[in-house]
């Protein structure tokens, strides 16, 4: 490595103390989704800092996407900034959407506290840590004053834990991610520091309804319950299709191992009387909600349906169809109906790409090993990019073990934060400017 490389390497780890305060900052700014709360803040915290460093910064609100209101917009921030000499353009792009802290933790959810050589709070791993990661990459670039061609984008991007489509998706449709404006993508998912991820698998997900007959709940056999339809929906869900779905392995390296077959999750089961909360008092007389004697004529289960490269998106959805017509030819007064929700195909960036060469070769002079290859069990934006966008130049990799996303007491390793910045930094200037590199 040249010695101005080193000088650049060095200056961002000068710069540990500030992005564990950028970290910190950003996580405690509650972004949580739903409902979507903070995002303003949370992106003019970005759009400022980076208009400091001579950044052009735009607000874009998906007026009119899914769950933008006034009380809620869905506020995305991006940032541009322009080299003198002509270019590609490199794109970071980070969702500043969270989910709910939950129950279990040790750490306050929010407060960024550090200890143990790490950053904890929610969000600190997915992904306000691999988003101040590249903000400090991009930084040191502009401040190293090598001779730099094309330009370096940071975006963030609200949704991504529901869809995107407020997001990502919304600003990919308007050209946002497709060239001649962006050539290149890295999104800085908590993926590890020595591993670049290729893509993902792809997601169904549904609502299949089961219709049943109201009667009076003490006189049942007058009805037909259609939560016991639903019951024998699931029955044939875990003894016939799980089974199959174990048996349908992948050729592509998705981590971690487990996820490598075909998986179903049932995501929620809705069915009957709205959910009630019951309580007695002392004597034993109810203090809260009181049931209805009714029996339930119709329920409903939402099915979050992951396959693999080899399934096709027509066939995963026949696949629960068929099912569900062998209940109706041989279960006595069982109907349904069932719709989309939404389905993103799998996605896989190929490993001679611009992208994924400049970060492999980053993450070799950072680190001193070759990286891996992997690919995601779960959707991120990436899917938006390809098939909004067009554009297929774009890998996830960031800090952060994927295994502590959404969970309590998550945390991202500070080390991680700026060995990131420094791979991020380097496959910048690799993709941007070249000649830096002979």
């Amino acid at each position: 490595m040249t010695p101005t490389l080193d000088r650049l390497l060095q200056s961002i780890d000068a710069k540990r103390d500030e992005v564990v305060a950028l970290t910190q900052d950003l996580v405690r700014i509650p972004t949580i989704n739903p409902p979507g709360d903070a995002y303003e803040a949370c992106a003019h915290l970005i759009g400022e800092r980076l208009a400091r460093k001579g950044f052009a910064v735009e607000y874009v609100r998906a007026v009119g996407a899914p769950g933008d209101s006034d009380s809620h917009p869905r506020t995305n921030v991006v940032a541009r900034w322009q080299a003198p000499q002509p270019g590609e353009c490199v794109h970071f792009n980070s969702h500043i959407d969270v989910v709910e802290p939950g129950p279990g933790w040790t750490y306050e959810p929010f407060g960024g506290q550090v200890a143990n050589g790490r950053v904890y709070g929610r969000g600190t791993c997915d992904m306000k840590g691999g988003l101040a990661s590249s903000i400090i990459a991009c930084e040191a670039l502009i401040e190293s004053g090598l001779p730099m061609s094309g330009a370096l984008e940071i975006s963030g991007t609200v949704d991504e834990e529901s869809g995107g489509f407020a997001g990502v998706g919304y600003l990919a449709e308007r050209g946002y991610f497709s060239k001649p404006k962006v050539h290149h993508v890295i999104i800085p998912e908590p993926l590890g520091v020595d591993r670049i991820c290729l893509g993902h698998r792809g997601v169904w997900w549904g609502e299949v309804e089961t219709r049943g007959r109201i009667a009076h709940g003490s006189m049942p056999f007058l009805g037909d319950s259609a939560i016991n339809h639903m019951s024998a929906f699931i029955h044939l869900l875990e003894t016939q299709l799980q089974p199959r779905l174990q048996g349908r392995h992948t050729a592509e390296p998705v981590e971690p191992p487990g996820a490598r077959v075909s998986t179903l999750n049932i995501n929620s089961i809705h069915g009957g009387q709205v959910e009630q909360r019951y309580s007695l008092d002392e004597r034993g007389w109810p203090t809260g909600d009181l049931p209805a004697p009714v029996v339930a004529h119709l329920c409903k289960a939402v099915l979050d349906r992951r396959f693999i490269a080899e399934e096709n998106l027509e066939a995963v959805k026949q696949e629960i169809v068929d099912m569900l017509e062998e209940l109706k030819r041989t279960r006595p007064g069982f109907d349904y109906g069932i719709r989309d929700i939404m389905s993103f195909v799998p996605t896989a960036t190929p490993k001679d790409a611009p992208v994924v060469d400049a970060t492999a070769r980053a993450i070799a002079r950072v680190l001193g090993r070759e990286p891996s290859y992997i690919a995601s069990p779960g959707t991120y934006d990436q899917k938006h990019i390809v098939r909004s966008g067009k554009l297929r130049d774009c890998i996830a990799y960031g800090p952060g073990i994927l295994d502590l996303a959404h969970q309590p007491d998550e945390y991202v390793g500070i080390q991680e934060l700026v060995d990131s910045a420094k791979v991020m930094a380097l496959a910048a200037l690799r993709l941007s400017s070249p000649a830096h590199f002979g």
